[in-house]
């Protein structure tokens, strides 16, 4: 929803999607004939050597490719491996995409269960890493990040998303088992829930704090939050867990409490799908599923030129390919039709001064831009507050040239970040 104030006086403001008193039912779609898994690659690019084509696979079964490595993924489905092959993600991140063929019999993988008993942070890192929200358990199992406030997200960073506000609304057994899950394991005891500022009775006694934020965006990203709830400003170059605070997904705990209630690890995820014309579903499904089964189960078709976008329309990627598949971070999809998706185009910057307006960081981002179309990356980072930027694309939003400057941050971020790498100093 766009709310305009008088014009002149302040920018447009974007609202958070806000839920009906009573929630809608959920839609589940079936698991389609086929899921796509994607397992991180190896640094050194070997080929996987543990898990082969034509091995059977059970529903909840932990799946990793190196012997020697962390890495691994959660079959959702019970079948038999049918592809493993290369596949590139957004900056740069490579995958293995394990391809399952969906067996008719659900069988379920039993280890996670054997071992609940004695719920441990080592147990969580082993076996909830792959689950629907994604838990930073890194983050969490390394004692030098200092972690003295867990804060979890029950609201959703972007607009036209519901499915943080659904979820924390509607699976309170589950997220209040998960917070005392959390906090068993990781032994912090300040734990926050962030919601809607009008929505903070009703969850009863949760284990947590529950603090509200303003209902316009961008008040619900993490810098925002570490501002207007906790007080602190996040210093540009650093990040949230660099004073303390750590953010986890509301579907990240409730995954936690589900799976030590149920002993199972789910892998169900909810996400927000938003149709060409405007209407939206919450919908489940299971992880890997292909878009394109989604789409089908709703009749949406994608036309030459339409987009169909994971995230919400602020800050999320447009998909090149229907075939990719539903993550345990994907809350949304959304779908563009090619009349009402914003072009950008090559058209100079003419000064208006909207994008500084509108900036929360108060950047001067019609100079920062300048040196971000010229690849001076460094420059605009040392004389022009790169890294205080919260990546909220408002700047992008309400600019008149259409000049794309929220994807020449990020990617000004990520080229500064892999100069830093090794294989950049040998190169």
């Amino acid at each position: 929803m766009f709310k305009k104030l008088f014009v002149g006086l302040a920018p447009t403001q974007l609202e958070y999607e806000k839920l009906p008193v009573r929630l809608p039912e959920a839609e589940r779609i079936p698991a389609p004939k086929s899921i796509t898994l994607l397992h991180p690659k190896n640094e050194d690019h070997r080929l996987p050597s543990v898990l082969g084509i034509g091995d059977p696979v059970k529903t909840g079964q932990k799946l990793s490719l190196y012997p020697d490595q962390n890495f691994y993924v959660i079959s959702p489905v019970t079948g038999t491996v049918a592809g493993l092959s290369p596949y590139s993600g957004d900056f740069g991140k490579s995958y293995i995409a394990i391809t399952i063929t969906v067996g008719r019999d659900e069988s379920l993988d039993g280890a996670f269960q054997q071992q609940m008993k004695n719920p441990t942070m080592e147990l969580a890192s082993s076996y909830l890493a792959y689950t629907p929200g994604n838990p930073p358990w890194s983050l969490l199992a390394d004692p030098e990040n200092g972690i003295k406030t867990i804060v979890i997200r029950g609201l959703d960073p972007d607009p036209m998303v519901a499915t943080s506000q659904y979820i924390a609304q509607s699976r309170l057994k589950d997220l209040k088992k998960g917070i005392h899950i959390l906090k068993e394991i990781s032994g912090v005891q300040d734990i926050i829930l962030i919601t809607a500022g009008e929505s903070v009775q009703g969850y009863g006694h949760i284990g947590a704090q529950v603090k509200g934020v303003k209902t316009t965006y961008p008040s619900a990203l993490p810098q925002m939050v570490m501002k207007d709830v906790l007080g602190q400003v996040v210093p540009a170059g650093k990040t949230c867990e660099d004073l303390g605070v750590c953010f986890f997904n509301v579907e990240a705990v409730v995954s936690v409490g589900k799976a030590f209630e149920s002993g199972q690890l789910p892998t169900t995820k909810t996400l927000t799908l938003v149709k060409k014309d405007g209407t939206s579903k919450i919908v489940e499904t299971r992880i890997g599923t292909a878009v394109a089964n989604i789409l089908g189960a709703y009749g949406e078709t994608v036309n030459e030129y339409d987009r169909v976008i994971f995230g919400g329309p602020m800050t999320g990627s447009a998909l090149y390919a229907l075939e990719h598949p539903v993550e345990p971070d994907t809350d949304s999809i959304i779908v563009l039709d090619r009349d009402k998706a914003a072009y950008v185009s090559d058209y100079p910057c003419i000064n208006c001064g909207e994008c500084v307006r509108i900036c929360p960081a108060k950047m001067q981002v019609h100079m920062l831009v300048r040196f971000l179309e010229a690849n001076q990356y460094e420059h605009a980072a040392e004389t022009y507050d790169l890294y205080s930027c919260i990546e909220c694309g408002l700047c992008s939003y309400v600019c008149v040239s259409r000049i794309p400057i929220f994807q020449y941050i990020k990617l000004a971020k990520y080229e500064l970040q892999r100069a830093k790498t090794p294989e950049a100093a040998d190169a």
